[in-house]
């Protein structure tokens, strides 16, 4: 027969105190019961805070943005973030597990995203309103997470140095980068930031592994001169420091709408539109497995994907960074407009980006790709 036994530590006090005699039994009792109540309090799950939203986020645009503002004074709901890059908030939630005070994983690449749901981190969210807000293709198949703004990685170039034929015949897809002709005069971001990793999962996805080897090999053949940041690639290849670099359009987006005279001579250019369409990543968030305050963390998602919360205006959470909108209705923010029309690859499915990013790093390490700057 099994016999059930107390609380270990309630019984070593409780019959300690039975021992001694000269307790009084109204004392007794008092004890008991008090110590029933810690014992129940202790043993009690953490409770919810309706009027809080805890955030992982790792955007890194301020510690409060306008689209947070917005959703607080519209809400009444306190925002209270934790930044950090996208590896080292799964990293953290990992650790944490079912301890974390986090609600809501705002993460910008959907392969982390991917990966958070994979391993049981993130739970899946049933909404009419975010299936009629998002369009499918930027949002994982089973609502464990959704995007809420579309950044694309493409070519920049300086319209002094690139000649017309070398913009009509070398500068079309990401594979034409590996061309000689662009020696010396390449800016990448190193291997080390999830830009890199995740354009080059999406090089061994339309290509395969082979030919996207030979790829990356290619640029680095090329000798680019590897820089660390978006901005600071832009501005040298304003600068005649290179003639051609990949980035990620937002920051073309922050510098025009800047009216910096020293970019006047650089322009975006949209590759791979008669292939796959351009490579494009995402800002999604998650509610985590574990939210304490789900239905809040719902609620910002949600605000965040309505026409107002995807507005290209500097309150929208698109707009706030030069971004596209997820939800086909909105606007685009104006400067982003001048940019053109363009191709996305979904070809490439979001949720898949976490399944090459493994892939990704190998291929770039075994090319000799650079992971620090020049």
């Amino acid at each position: 027969m099994n016999t059930i036994q107390p609380n270990g530590f309630l019984c070593n006090l409780v019959c300690s105190l039975n021992r001694r005699s000269f307790v009084p039994m109204k004392r007794f009792i008092l004890l008991v019961m008090l110590l029933v109540v810690v014992s129940a309090v202790q043993a009690a799950p953490a409770q919810q805070d309706n009027g809080v939203l805890y955030i992982y986020s790792s955007r890194h645009y301020g510690a409060m943005e306008a689209p947070f503002v917005a959703f607080e004074q519209a809400t009444g709901i306190e925002i209270r973030l934790h930044d950090g890059t996208p590896q080292a908030l799964l990293e953290r939630l990992r650790a944490e597990g079912d301890r974390s005070p986090a609600d809501l994983f705002l993460a910008i690449d959907a392969g982390v995203l991917d990966k958070a749901a994979e391993e049981g981190l993130l739970q899946p969210v049933e909404s009419e309103i975010l299936t009629e807000n998002i369009a499918p293709e930027f949002r994982d198949p089973d609502n464990y997470w959704f995007g809420l703004s579309i950044r694309a990685r493409t070519a920049v170039y300086n319209t002094e140095a690139v000649t017309e034929d070398e913009l009509e015949n070398h500068l079309n897809t990401y594979a034409d980068l590996a061309d000689p002709i662009w020696e010396g005069r390449l800016c990448m971001r190193p291997a080390s930031h999830i830009y890199t990793v995740s354009l080059v999962s999406g090089l061994i996805y339309n290509l395969g592994e082979e030919e996207a080897t030979e790829v990356v090999a290619g640029w680095v053949a090329n000798n680019p001169t590897y820089i660390n940041s978006d901005t600071r690639m832009i501005q040298a290849v304003a600068a005649g420091e290179c003639d051609v670099a990949l980035v990620n359009h937002y920051y073309m987006g922050r510098l025009v709408s800047s009216e910096d005279p020293a970019v006047e001579n650089v322009v975006i250019r949209w590759l791979n539109q008669d292939t796959t369409g351009v490579f494009f990543n995402i800002n999604g968030a998650g509610v985590t497995a574990n939210a304490r305050n789900y239905e809040n963390a719902v609620r910002f998602i949600e605000f965040m994907s309505s026409l107002e919360g995807q507005s290209g205006a500097p309150e929208g959470f698109p707009g706030s960074n030069f971004e596209y909108p997820t939800n086909p209705q909105a606007e685009w923010n104006e400067t982003i407009a001048s940019f053109g029309e363009f191709i996305l690859d979904t070809n490439y499915p979001l949720n898949e980006y976490g399944n090459y990013q493994d892939a990704a790093v190998t291929l770039l390490e075994e090319t000799g790709y650079g992971f620090d700057e020049s």
